[in-house]
């Protein structure tokens, strides 16, 4: 008799000591992994498990299970590759915690700022890894009130919206095992690019005014400005890369830069930043991996899939909304460039990368991204404004005039202004 496919799913039990780590990864789609504490006490990311409670996995996931005590652990379906270590940055990752908490409780004896941390690195160091560990370690310390702010200035991976945005979060409880931090009134701007290499003015623009957005909250709020903020950033870190990172410093007034795994990088930083500013050199973990760029493809449309159509222990149903050519108006960010001596004489290159200009609807447009802004008219400031959500072009009838959008929500859609981005969504439910 052949075994029942109940059978052929692996079930494996690991005992970690204190200060170890269990990781795993979930590599095939369509497979999912589901971890169990059995005893002791263990955590995700700061995120501590619930003794008993099973905590489903799907693909793509890259998990690290730490324990400071010890534990027994249970995992059950087909993973990748699983194993413990005892080599784990934790001890690091906890101190750089406390010292901010120290800032912390200055600040609010003081009734000043609490630390604004930046975390920069390379590419697949662990910075949106640790970003998460320092949020939920602040989030659990709830008799205290913190209330910190979480930025991502990261558009190629869209944790708090979507790629192609930058975004920001006031986080008020840890995140949840198997999900991110409460999406709950995020502050989203639109920048149209998953490289911020496309447009690095309109990059510059928007992180100085989210950070002057984000400054004139913290100062209403006394319980946010002393919890402070905490900033993950992209992984270019050389030329014009360094040049972003020390233009968010400036633009956030930046106090503590956590530098992952490069120490020419925390050397530059050492020698360029102001001398109030702290910068600290930090070990990556050696669970971290290097992602392929299918691999960024596919989790950056897997994100957009989850705006619209929610996540498996969240399901959303996303409609259909057909609308006229003559009832939307579409702009994008940026102007195709100029030659100089083209150029009229008090204009600047850089003038061009903020300009807005309108877009007529057409068959270029289909599965592109649309954000709905917060304005309604073209003078307005539409570039330095956040946005409401957005919709995708999932068809475009030329003969009828028509655009069909894939929306979170039903007609009516906001008469608002409506940016372009370049990037696209499949729908391959449409």
């Amino acid at each position: 008799m052949s075994e029942s496919v109940e059978d052929q799913v692996e079930e494996q039990e690991f005992k970690l000591e204190s200060d170890n780590e269990l990781r795993f990864e979930v590599e095939n789609k369509n497979e999912t992994v589901v971890l169990e504490l059995k005893s002791g006490l263990a955590e995700i990311f700061g995120t501590e498990l619930v003794k008993g409670k099973p905590y489903t996995f799907y693909f793509g996931a890259k998990i690290a299970i730490f324990t400071w005590q010890g534990c027994t652990l249970k995992l059950r379906g087909k993973k990748g590759i699983s194993y413990m270590s005892k080599e784990t940055p934790m001890m690091f990752y906890l101190n750089c915690h406390a010292s901010l908490e120290q800032l912390r409780q200055k600040s609010e004896q003081e009734n000043s700022r609490g630390p604004v941390t930046m975390v920069v690195g390379p590419m697949d160091v662990g910075k949106s890894t640790l970003c998460r560990i320092l949020l939920n370690y602040t989030a659990r310390m709830n008799a205290l009130g913190r209330r910190p702010i979480f930025v991502d200035l990261d558009p190629g991976q869209g944790q708090i919206s979507i790629p192609g945005t930058i975004g920001a979060i006031m986080v008020e409880r840890p995140a949840e095992v198997e999900e991110s931090f409460s999406q709950v009134a995020p502050l989203v701007y639109h920048y149209g690019h998953n490289n911020v290499n496309s447009n690095s003015t309109l990059y510059n623009t928007l992180v100085t005014r989210m950070a002057e957005v984000i400054h004139e909250r913290m100062a209403d709020n006394p319980r946010i400005n002393s919890s402070g903020i905490i900033i993950n950033t992209c992984g270019w870190v050389k030329g014009k890369g360094y040049q972003h990172l020390t233009h968010i410093a400036l633009a956030f007034e930046v106090d503590i830069i956590l530098v992952l795994d490069q120490e020419r990088l925390y050397n530059e930083l050492v020698r360029d930043m102001p001398v109030f500013v702290k910068v600290t050199l930090l070990p990556k973990s050696g669970g971290v991996v290097e992602r392929s760029t299918k691999f960024r493809s596919e989790s950056r449309e897997m994100r957009i899939r989850e705006y619209f159509y929610g996540t498996p222990r969240n399901v959303l149903h996303p409609h259909t909304c057909e609308i006229r050519f003559t009832d939307i108006k579409i702009y994008k960010i940026g102007s195709p460039p100029i030659p100089n001596t083209l150029m009229p004489l008090d204009m600047q290159k850089t003038d061009l990368e903020t300009k807005l200009e309108p877009v007529s609807p057409g068959p270029n447009m289909m599965h592109h991204i649309l954000a709905l802004s917060f304005t309604t008219s073209a003078d307005e400031d539409v570039v330095r404004t956040s946005v409401a959500g957005f919709v995708c072009v999932t068809n475009v009838d030329t003969t009828r005039q028509m655009l069909t959008l894939l929306s979170p929500q039903p007609k009516p859609l906001p008469e608002t202004i409506y940016l372009l981005s370049d990037v696209q969504f499949m729908d391959s439910n449409s």
